[in-house]
């Protein structure tokens, strides 16, 4: 049995941060999370747009050009996941995807942790829409959350929760970064590094098919999954997932983690409030002190 101490865990008020896409078409992306997914830009730099709600940053898109976009089996992002306040938030923004483009739509599940609905946006990047269910309400195996995916009819969905107040107060309806999905080549060598070496607790598998992960009894901050990627190796420079935030609320934690990095091994860039590396798949990771 092996036994963890609090030193060797990411802290527990650990939240996720900004999600960076490398985009081919600027225009079209940013028309889609505008107008499909109601965010607003809030900030610009380097030509990049950041989109988000209430002025906090959720998405980055950065201009690649040139770029082609990764293969379905290639590692990488899986799907970007934005959780929401309540469910009439939740609805109006999956109302607002399904009307942009209807054929994104590919999926929504009854989590039994969480209600999500699933989209793809216009350069083949994943993206979930969920509300979490009241905590009290998960229910805990030992260590292991129990999840499932059961049908959740969109439109009884929405006939249930959209309304014209949730419509028309889109944009002043906060949202987050709940959670980031990937594709990796294995299952094993994703719980060595995100679990053994970076900190994060495994609260469920599913068939040594995928691993979620987290932070703080939290359901899942971070999965990872081989279902379209079993046995992809490194990624090449592609359009997708350029960067990965992860926010912790001192140096204090950036620090035990540089130093659990340079134990095992992995590169790194430290400049004391963040701390820049890349997983076996290279994606790039930047683990940083939130900003109040």
């Amino acid at each position: 049995m092996t036994i963890t101490s609090s030193q060797d865990l990411l802290p527990a008020e650990l939240t996720m941060g900004t999600v960076m896409l490398k985009v081919g078409d600027m225009k079209l992306m940013g028309d889609y999370y505008q107008r499909a997914l109601g965010l607003d830009v809030v900030a610009e730099q380097d030509g990049g747009l950041y989109f988000g709600r209430l002025g906090k940053p959720l998405v980055h898109l950065a201009p690649a050009s040139g770029l082609q976009i990764p293969g379905r089996g290639e590692a990488g992002l899986f799907h970007t996941a934005l959780l929401f306040e309540d469910q009439s938030s939740l609805a109006a923004t999956v109302a607002s995807a399904a009307q942009y483009e209807p054929h994104a739509f590919v999926g929504s599940a009854d989590h039994l942790v969480s209600e999500a609905f699933y989209f793809t946006d216009p350069e083949g990047n994943g993206i979930e829409l969920y509300y979490d269910k009241p905590r009290e309400g998960w229910e805990w195996n030992g260590s292991s959350v129990v999840m499932d995916s059961l049908p959740l009819p969109p439109q009884r969905y929405l006939q249930q929760y959209l309304s014209e107040a949730a419509v028309t107060g889109q944009h002043e309806a906060g949202a987050g970064v709940g959670h980031v999905h990937l594709q990796v080549g294995d299952v094993q060598t994703a719980h060595d590094f995100y679990v053994d070496t970076l900190g994060f607790e495994q609260t469920a598998g599913w068939h040594g098919q995928a691993l979620f992960v987290s932070a703080g009894g939290y359901h899942h901050h971070m999965a990872m999954n081989v279902w379209n990627s079993r046995g992809a190796g490194p990624r090449k420079d592609t359009l997708g997932l350029g960067e990965v935030v992860i926010e912790v609320p001192s140096g204090d934690d950036v620090g035990a983690l540089a130093d659990r990095l340079k134990v095992a091994g992995i590169g790194s860039h430290h400049t004391g409030r963040e701390l820049r590396f890349e997983d076996p798949w290279r994606n790039r990771l930047r683990v940083a002190v939130r900003y109040a």
